[in-house]
């Protein structure tokens, strides 16, 4: 098995498989981990992709999500429409260790605004960890196309954050790709999508814009920590 302390030698993974290497990588990571791997998911537009191609390999997979309990309304929403769509997934709502009076309590009123990489650490990647802590591996929606930041993501990545191995079956996927896939299979989807939200996280945090430039503007702040 490839941990993070046994990183080496990698597998190549076929992108004929009809859906750019992701069924391939999906297969192989399942096969590799079983249960000691997790997907976690936002419930964004790749959201659904990886959900309906992880139902294909393994409808019974573990799903997590990083319940800020500063999510828009539709986020929820689009959760309870997963839930019956996909019934077999075991999804888990994981919450942060501070309810947000006791975050206030703790570090002051609105802590996104004045400080959010330290409200993203409680609420998101502190609960990671936790959530990441007993397994090898977890599966996230990165595509290269995203941002800068993320052009160089591999379908396996060694995860120092978390000292995990990072699986990212949809690297090649373009925005038209995922769209055209979740149109083609009918599949629920975040409707705040239609009201040009590309990127969706915390209600405070979130402004319609195409792709991440809608998450924490007006900041030079560009990722959550999770990646």
């Amino acid at each position: 098995m490839i941990t993070y302390e046994t990183w080496g030698k990698l597998p190549s993974f076929s992108e004929d498989d009809g859906a750019k290497g992701a069924l391939s990588v999906l297969r192989w990571a399942y096969e590799e981990y079983g249960e000691d791997i997790v997907y976690a998911c936002s419930f964004g537009i790749e959201g659904m992709v990886l959900i309906d191609l992880i139902s294909k390999v393994k409808p019974d997979a573990n799903i997590v999500f990083l319940d800020t309990n500063l999510h828009f309304k539709e986020t929820y929403d689009v959760i309870a429409k997963v839930k019956e769509r996909f019934p077999k997934l075991r999804i888990e709502m994981k919450q942060p260790a501070l309810n947000l009076q006791e975050q206030e309590d703790a570090y002051g009123p609105k802590l996104w605004q004045r400080n959010p990489n330290a409200c993203c650490n409680i609420r998101k990647v502190k609960p990671l960890h936790e959530a990441l802590s007993q397994g090898k591996a977890w599966i996230s929606g990165l595509r290269r196309e995203q941002s800068p930041t993320r052009k160089n993501t591999e379908f396996l990545n060694q995860d120092h954050k978390f000292q995990s191995i990072k699986v990212c079956p949809l690297i090649h996927w373009t925005w038209k790709d995922i769209w055209r896939h979740v149109h083609r299979e009918n599949l629920p989807y975040n409707t705040l999508h239609d009201q040009g939200y590309s990127s969706i996280g915390c209600e405070m945090c979130t402004l319609p814009a195409q792709g991440r430039d809608g998450r924490w503007s007006g900041t030079n702040k560009t990722e959550c920590g999770l990646h």
